[in-house]
């Protein structure tokens, strides 16, 4: 394959191709031819083998019979005739022992005895072939009982001589055959490849000196016939064509500055429209973070309202007690005053004392602990900074700071977490995490109050704590799912939502508590939402 790879001459070519292709169908022919040839002499061998193992065989049948080796030693000289045969044994079988034993042979001329081969009987029942030589054993068979064996060795030197001397002789009648090929080759690639060198100085005229108005003449060969008028209105047409050319150069020359005028021009007002877009980006960012931070106040004057709808209400009873108390005061005092206070009187208002008190205090307790738990969602809303925070007090304080604003749903709240639960960790900006979501169920998922539950999971390990929010509402729509946490993603616009409050959950989560958020699009019922936060100095505890 080399001689097409190579730089060549068609003519090197065309001779080689040839020469080689009627080598090779001579090399394949002759090898298939000698083979067969071969495995036909050779199948004669082993069949003139067998015919004569089998004539000793019935030979040797009285003289083993009657023990008689002289006259088969006799008899087996007879084969000095047969060029074939090298080595002949007769074996008997022996009478105590029922084994065969050695009873008489043959070594042909020049030819040294061989070894006994009782061992190999069964191997070589069927002719075998070795070293150039073919051995074979055949039993001796008297009335169908076995009484011998006979083993014959024959050469096959006549076989490796006849395969030299054809060898030979096909070697001779390749190179014959190559030779005669050889000049039809020379006259055959003469004939194509003088026309073809014509076409090859008319191109190498065309390429040096771009004489285009040359034409290819016709030869006695058709197919460079058709390979010359195709050279020929390939030239015609290049002719047209570089004419042409030189006219649209002229063309393009004019096109290229006009060009090179509009897009200055378009360059120009392309860096105009880039800053544009830069400073309308700018004031986006703007307009975003004046947003969330508007958001982040709505969401202090809803708590704000909230505090103000819890302490009204026990302060209320309080001041309504002391009333009833005044009052019933200014009752006994008229009544002493006048001297007609007993006793009965005396006990009623002792009675009515102490419920009244007991009224005020309880009240008055109540929103004293509310007080003290706003309190402490306002101070962990303004921390920044990690401090120990106890998980499951800080999710109570949650739910309890969001009642007002989440009751008209009435949800029921589950919260499945560690009392001892101590971790280290942003409690400001986790707190507003926490009352995003719950007020995010509020107005998205539940449609009315009945049976609607929300529930905190929490799980620990020693890196890291994920927190689980479920609720049971309608859940979110497919086209919002992927983007629920990108800004002004809402679906009650127009009825008070703005669309950042997932937005400002996922930047408090990702950059000021370090974590992470995802929703379960594989939620069944209502949302899931999953933050995963770090642990800093001190760990879970």
């Amino acid at each position: 394959m080399s001689i097409f790879k190579r730089q060549t001459s068609i003519r090197k070519a065309l001779t080689n191709a040839v020469m080689l292709v009627t080598a090779l169908c001579l090399s394949l022919s002759i090898s298939i031819s000698t083979y067969l040839d071969v495995k036909e002499q050779k199948s004669l061998i082993i069949d003139k083998i067998t015919i004569l193992s089998k004539i000793v065989s019935y030979n040797a049948q009285v003289t083993v019979l009657f023990d008689d080796n002289d006259t088969e030693t006799e008899r087996l000289k007879s084969f000095e005739s047969v060029p074939l045969i090298k080595n002949i044994h007769i074996y008997s079988i022996d009478e105590l022992s029922n084994e065969p034993v050695f009873f008489s042979s043959f070594n042909a001329s020049k030819t040294p005895p061989v070894p006994i081969k009782v061992s190999s009987i069964n191997e070589l029942l069927e002719p075998h072939i070795k070293d150039k030589v073919i051995e074979l054993i055949t039993p001796i068979v008297y009335e169908g009982n076995t009484i011998g064996y006979v083993y014959v060795r024959g050469g096959l030197d006549r076989l490796n001589q006849y395969i030299n001397r054809k060898i030979i002789i096909d070697i001779f009648l390749i190179l014959f055959v190559l030779v005669l090929v050889y000049f039809v080759a020379r006259q055959i690639q003469r004939r194509i490849a003088n026309p073809i060198d014509e076409l090859s100085v008319l191109l190498q005229d065309v390429s040096k000196n771009h004489n285009y108005e040359t034409r290819a003449k016709k030869t006695n060969i058709d197919e460079i016939n058709q390979l010359a008028a195709s050279l020929n209105i390939m030239l015609a047409r290049t002719q047209k064509q570089i004419e042409r050319h030189e006219k649209d150069k002229q063309e393009i020359k004019q096109l290229n500055q006009s060009l090179e005028e509009k897009v200055n021009q378009r360059t120009i007002a392309l860096r105009e429209a880039n800053q544009e877009l830069l400073n309308t980006l700018e004031r986006m960012h703007q307009y975003q973070n004046q947003i969330v931070e508007n958001e982040k106040m709505a969401s202090l004057g809803q708590m704000v309202a909230g505090v103000a709808h819890e302490v009204n209400t026990p302060i209320g009873l309080g001041i309504t007690g002391s009333t009833l108390l005044r009052d019933k005061l200014a009752e006994i005092c008229t009544q002493f005053e006048q001297k007609t206070l007993t006793s009965t009187h005396l006990k009623r208002f002792i009675d009515d004392g102490i419920e009244n008190l007991d009224l005020i205090y309880r009240n008055l307790n109540r929103a004293a602990e509310l007080v003290s738990s706003f309190k402490k969602v306002a101070v962990n809303q303004d921390s920044e900074s990690t401090s120990q925070v106890n998980l499951n007090n800080l999710l109570s304080d949650v739910v309890l700071s969001m009642r007002s604003e989440i009751q008209y749903r009435n949800p029921n709240i589950i919260i499945n977490c560690d009392k001892d639960l101590n971790i280290e960790t942003k409690s400001g900006p986790l707190q507003q995490v926490l009352q995003q979501l719950l007020s995010n169920s509020v107005i998205h998922a539940f449609n009315d109050d009945k049976d609607n539950e929300i529930t905190f999971n929490v799980q620990k390990n020693e890196s890291n704590f994920t927190i689980h929010y479920f609720d049971n509402g309608i859940g979110v729509e497919k086209s919002v799912k992927k983007r629920i946490f990108d800004p002004f993603v809402t679906t009650k616009r127009g009825e008070g939502g703005s669309g950042l409050g997932m937005h400002l959950v996922y930047n408090l989560v990702t950059q000021a508590l370090g974590g992470s958020i995802v929703y379960d699009e594989l939620a069944q019922d209502g949302a899931h939402f999953i933050i995963t936060l770090p642990m800093s100095e001190g760990g879970i505890r």
